[in-house]
């Protein structure tokens, strides 16, 4: 059996569509009859995703922690529990595509870590997609490790230790836990998972605060260019000109 686990806090406006793609992944013909079990880890969730995830038939764990490393670990240790040998993880704001499940597997690694790529870039600048996402960090062998995109077998992540229970940053953590107790990982450039740019983000340090931060480091590094740009003009704006 294959596990998928999504966190979610406060997301009726992305879950059914997550759950839609991983429901399409989960009837790839590359698995055979190999059953898929998602388990939604519902944390400290006020709105709607409950019922959502509900109406999709889609198991589900509830947790009050605010913590998103508690909240992966409960929906590793919950399909894993069912059987689970592969534990695919995603986002509730991200939709996989119909072969994500079939290549973790064809992989043949201990672990995967993929990697995401934005729907919807909202009101960002150009120079925040451009930085986002350069051709030679976009390949196998990559060094990115995204929540939204990774799996790795049942047996390494029981060996490792499996999710911390860190408010950001889990990750990463999991994965160097990965490393340390010598699994092998496949780090490559697909499948690639479609994730938001939304600005309000629900885990502190977590993919929004990554983006808000790239934003505020691209326009530091344009200022001097613009400055460098604009014409030497001397005005003389009289006494009545306000101050900026």
């Amino acid at each position: 059996m294959i596990g998928v686990v999504i966190p979610a806090h406060n997301e009726d406006a992305c879950i059914a569509a997550c759950l839609a793609s991983v429901q399409a992944a989960a009837r790839h013909a590359a698995l055979g009859d190999e059953a898929v079990e998602i388990v939604v880890a519902l944390d400290r969730c006020s709105d709607r995703t409950a019922d959502i995830v509900a109406d999709y038939g889609v198991r589900s764990v509830v947790l009050h922690d605010g913590n998103v490393g508690r909240a992966r670990a409960a929906g590793a240790a919950c399909v894993i529990g069912l059987g689970a040998r592969w534990v695919a993880c995603t986002d509730a704001d991200s939709r996989v595509p119909q072969d994500w499940l079939a290549c973790q597997i064809a992989c043949a690694a201990d672990a995967f870590c993929g990697i995401v790529t934005v729907d919807d870039w909202l009101d960002y600048d150009d120079t925040v997609r451009m930085h986002f996402g350069t051709p030679e960090e976009q390949r196998d062998g990559h060094p990115h490790v995204h929540g939204a995109n990774m799996g790795f077998s049942a047996a390494m992540y029981l060996r490792c230790g499996g999710f911390p229970p860190l408010s950001a940053h889990e990750d990463v953590a999991m994965v160097a836990a990965l490393h340390r107790a010598g699994a092998d990982i496949a780090r490559r450039a697909t499948p690639v998972v479609l994730t938001s740019a939304r600005r309000v983000a629900r885990a502190q340090g977590g993919f929004a605060d990554y983006l808000l931060a790239l934003e505020a480091r691209t326009r530091l590094l344009a200022a001097p260019l613009r400055k460098a740009a604009m014409p030497d003009v001397d005005l003389d704006l009289g006494s009545d000109a306000h101050a900026a």
